[in-house]
């Protein structure tokens, strides 16, 4: 596991293929001021990272934010019985073997003190919940935004990956869901104010580089295709710890 700041790891996971591209995949886990830990979108669990995460806290809460994020949510389950699991009502859906605790949509969630959140929905083909872990600054997301390190794709994905708007420094939502919200835009408008309203430092993505710096104008670039989006005023103050 990798520290990105006081109270918030990231670990990344196995990489897996999707329409023939190489997704890497990453996991965040917070650990909250009671030193609960709240894991988001679980990655295959090993003896190693048991230990590791066994380390920082109690497992309290397992989220998967939507419903392509469950693969690995059984194994936590079983090695953290008492921690409740939180989804989307699609992966809730999908997954009727898991037993769900709650479901996440925009009202705030138990971690409500230190976490807040935003359904991004409008689309037909998936609804994603994403996270603003407030004291770190911290969008934390899984594939509302894909960020592909070109250097890790071959030519020939390289291409694939620039056409579907997923390559950094220029990544964004994939373009296949983007065109799903052809009808839908007012929502998916209304989301991106939300998020933009957060005023994010960096951003955490299940699925390629990082954004640490300039979170705002990569926000505004990677959802143009939206139209204009909001004037709301840059964040003055962040406590990173």
């Amino acid at each position: 596991m990798k520290q990105v700041c006081s109270n918030l790891w990231l670990a990344d996971g196995d990489t897996v293929f999707f329409f023939t591209l190489p997704y890497s995949t990453r996991m965040t886990i917070i650990r909250l001021a009671n030193c609960d830990l709240w894991v988001h979108s679980p990655v295959r669990l090993t003896a190693d990272l048991r230990t590791q995460v066994n380390a920082l806290g109690n497992v309290r809460w397992l989220i998967a934010p939507n419903h392509l994020h469950h693969l690995f949510v059984a194994d936590w389950q079983q090695a953290w019985p008492e921690a409740d699991l939180w989804g989307t009502q699609e992966v809730q859906n999908k997954r009727p073997d898991l037993h769900f605790r709650g479901t996440l949509d925009d009202t705030a969630g138990p971690w409500r003190e230190e976490i807040d959140q935003c359904l991004f929905s409008g689309s037909p083909a998936m609804t994603e919940c994403v996270f603003f872990h407030r004291r770190s600054a911290t969008l934390i997301v899984t594939d509302l935004i894909e960020n592909f390190d070109p250097a890790q794709l071959t030519p020939i994905k390289r291409v694939m990956a620039r056409l579907a708007g997923i390559v950094a420094p220029k990544g964004g939502m994939p373009l296949d869901w983007r065109l799903s919200f052809r009808r839908h835009r007012a929502q998916a408008r209304a989301n991106l104010e939300q998020i933009l309203c957060w005023r994010p430092e960096r951003i955490v993505m299940a699925h390629g580089m990082l954004v640490a710096a300039g979170c705002d104008a990569f926000l505004r670039r990677a959802f143009a295709w939206l139209g204009p989006s909001p004037d709301i005023p840059h964040r003055q103050d962040t406590d990173k710890n």
